[in-house]
């Protein structure tokens, strides 16, 4: 029978491979293909079988002579070709070549491993492609030395962090509980009990401290891979470093970390609850002294996961903190907030590095974020189902902007004295709480500029912030409302910052309390961090307010117990009202009571025929009067009842029906030119 010198190429389906992938095999013969033909192959090639006879001393030292160095020559140092070889025609010997090609195995690295089988009578040959792929898919040259017999420390970095995930009390070890997820979401199947024990003992019996109170410590779990790769197991290594969402490089690969995310223009981006959930487990994870603060060691560990530290200095002035300085429970997810809203890719990227997809068992970090709705939605349905808003915080440079934003965090000015220049932020959010709900109000400061950019104008409500001492300063705001926002949707609130210190007359044409009216605006707001506590939170629940309401315009919002909102809302709402209605309506009913029972007694001496008739006529008294409430207009209408008698009881219900008529109406009318303005 005559061999042809080449194969054509052949395709293994992927559904008769153990791996399930298709393998292209090329073959390539010396004796009639070039070498530039061998070179064009070498690199289209993902993995190079080097064939060699066992009976043929000559082709052995052929493999290290020619075929090794003309393949290393084509492919980059760092990104070598893994490489089979394979010992042909063993049918023809009755020894192994092994002991021949063992110190060739050593000598070059990037050799997998070495097969000897038969073509003749098809020994070993379904075992040939098996490696091969698995060389491919499983290499074992990103993960072990076999000169150091020990695993490469880019593999070492990647099996802690994975540890340190699933290690989820933050104990140091993987209980039989941590042990057992773990084997569920790398292989879908737990571990029986016996098996978890037979486990334990091995790391043991090699290592005295790879297991500590009943649990796996890093050192063993780290033995135990290193275990699997010698002994040709790897494949279940690389299961692990996939899952986690390493590549063969042992980098978290691009779609790991940044999961296609839509997010439509005029939308933002928060985290939603199970989001709020993961981050509240997280924290609790490493807060091990239960102070409800990550400490400075605290915060290190948390972020061993992560290739580098993602939060500076500043982040301690952007959200709250103790009196240490540590971020506190609500100042840790405060910061993810702002993370979600500002750059919501890099918020992946972070949840990605805590393991958020694999904890959760989620597809990926992306299930973690909720788009809003479009803006102009919420202004046409009048409610938003956001949670946070933003605030641009504009004025001039020391007019006091730096003090609100770090009084949004509760800091007086005595605390913010301490913050360095180089820590500064020109971020700022909290929780603020309007009408019983949580929401997050994040502040920006916008630097001072002659005009501002589109990226600066985009927020929810705008904070105009002025100097009462500065006759300068209320010039800039009231500019930059007349250039960017008078004619806009985005509700603004001018503050008086520094009203602790001597008001001085603003260099303006008008007032800045004229130029709120003339604008329809809520009168300024005076503020202070000057206090010696936390100072008042009411601009940040007002501002709030404006961004969840836009829609309402609300033209007052003080309580200065002057302007025509104030003086209505406190005459219905007085003591005094409401004592005058409820004493009227105590008199009227008891003068009713009284006539009635006066009509009982004289009913008692008339006839059988006329009491009926004046019991009709009670009755209709009694269901004639309809009350609307307590606090309503009082109906009374009696039939069969004598003009004398009307005289004397109708004067209380003329006055009080005339006194609850006259302050319904003009209420009502207030409302109504309200609306219209």
């Amino acid at each position: 029978m005559k061999v042809p010198p080449r194969a054509e190429e052949i395709t293994i389906p992927a559904d008769v491979t153990p791996e399930r992938v298709p393998t292209h095999i090329v073959d390539y013969s010396e004796a009639e293909q070039s070498d530039e033909q061998l070179h064009q192959e070498i690199s289209q090639a993902n993995v190079i079988c080097i064939v060699y006879a066992v009976n043929n001393k000559h082709s052995i030292d052929k493999v290290t002579s020619r075929w090794i160095p003309l393949i290393n020559e084509r492919t980059d140092k760092d990104s070598r070709l893994p490489l089979i070889l394979v010992g042909n025609k063993s049918d023809l010997v009755e020894y192994s070549s092994m002991e021949t090609i063992l110190p060739i195995m050593n000598q070059y690295t990037e050799i997998e491993t070495c097969v000897e089988c038969s073509a003749k009578n098809l020994k070993n040959i379904s075992e040939l492609f098996y490696y091969a792929q698995k060389a491919v898919l499983h290499p074992t040259g990103p993960l072990y030395c076999p000169e150091e017999k020990e695993m490469k420390p880019a593999c070492i970095k990647a099996l802690t962090r994975i540890f340190k995930i699933s290690d989820q009390d933050n104990d140091g070890t993987l209980n039989d509980a941590e042990l057992n997820f773990f084997q569920r979401i790398c292989f879908n199947t737990p571990l029986a009990p016996q098996a978890l024990e037979d486990v334990k003992n091995v790391v043991r019996k090699h290592i005295s401290d790879g297991v500590a109170d009943s649990g796996l410590t890093l050192k063993g779990f780290l033995f135990l891979h290193t275990l699997f790769i010698q002994r040709g197991r790897h494949e279940t290594t690389w299961t692990v470093l996939r899952r986690f969402g390493y590549d063969d490089d042992l980098d978290l690969t691009p779609e790991y970390l940044f999961p296609l995310l839509k997010i439509p223009p005029d939308c933002t981006t928060e985290l939603n609850h199970h989001a709020y959930l993961f981050l509240q487990s997280t924290f609790d994870k490493h807060d091990l002294d239960r102070d409800c603060a990550l400490s400075p060691d605290e915060l290190k560990d948390l972020f061993k996961v992560f290739p580098y530290i993602p939060w500076g200095p500043d982040v301690n002035n952007t959200v709250c903190t103790n009196e240490r300085g540590w971020i506190t429970y609500q100042g840790f997810l405060s910061q993810w907030t702002l993370t979600t809203y500002l750059d919501v890719q890099r918020c992946l990227e972070y949840l990605g590095y805590l393991g958020y997809s694999i904890l959760t068992e989620q597809e990926s970090q992306a299930s973690a974020i909720t788009v809003t709705r479009d803006k102009k939605i919420d202004l046409q349905k009048k409610q938003t189902q956001r949670n946070v808003f933003r605030c641009n915080v504009i004025g001039v440079k020391n007019c006091g902007k730096s003090g609100v934003l770090q009084a949004l965090l509760g800091r007086n000015l005595v605390r913010q004295k301490k913050i360095r220049e180089d820590h500064k932020s020109y971020y700022a959010i909290n929780t603020v709480y309007v009408y019983g709900q949580e929401k997050y109000l994040l502040l920006h400061d916008i630097s001072e500029s002659e005009f501002l950019t589109e990226a600066e104008i985009i927020c929810d409500v705008v904070c105009l912030v002025y100097d009462v001492s500065n006759p300068k300063s209320f010039e800039y705001c009231a500019r930059i409302f007349k250039q960017h926002f008078m004619d806009s949707r985005i509700p603004c609130l001018i503050v008086a910052a520094k009203s602790d210190l001597h008001e001085v007359k603003q260099e303006y044409s008008i007032s800045p309390t004229d130029f709120c009216r003339k604008h329809k605006m809520p009168p300024p707001q005076a503020f202070t961090c000057n206090t010696a506590d936390a100072p008042s939170k009411d601009i940040f629940v007002k501002l709030t307010t404006m961004a969840m309401y836009p829609h309402a315009r609300l033209r007052c919002m003080c309580t200065c117990n002057r302007c025509t909102f104030c003086i209505c809302q406190n005459f219905l709402n007085s003591d005094l009202l409401q004592s005058v209605k409820n004493k009227i309506f105590t008199a009227v009913l008891n003068r009713l009571r009284a006539r009635v029972a006066e009509w009982g007694a004289m009913l008692l001496a008339d006839d059988e025929g006329s009491i009926t008739h004046q019991v009709h006529a009670v009755s209709s008294v009694e269901d004639s009067i309809f009350m609307e409430s307590s606090q309503g207009p009082l109906f009374l209408e009696a039939r069969h009842v004598t003009q004398a008698d009307l005289k004397s009881s109708t004067f209380w219900l003329r006055a009080s029906f005339g006194a609850t008529v006259f302050a319904v109406l003009g209420f009502a009318m207030y409302k109504a030119l309200l609306k219209q303005r």
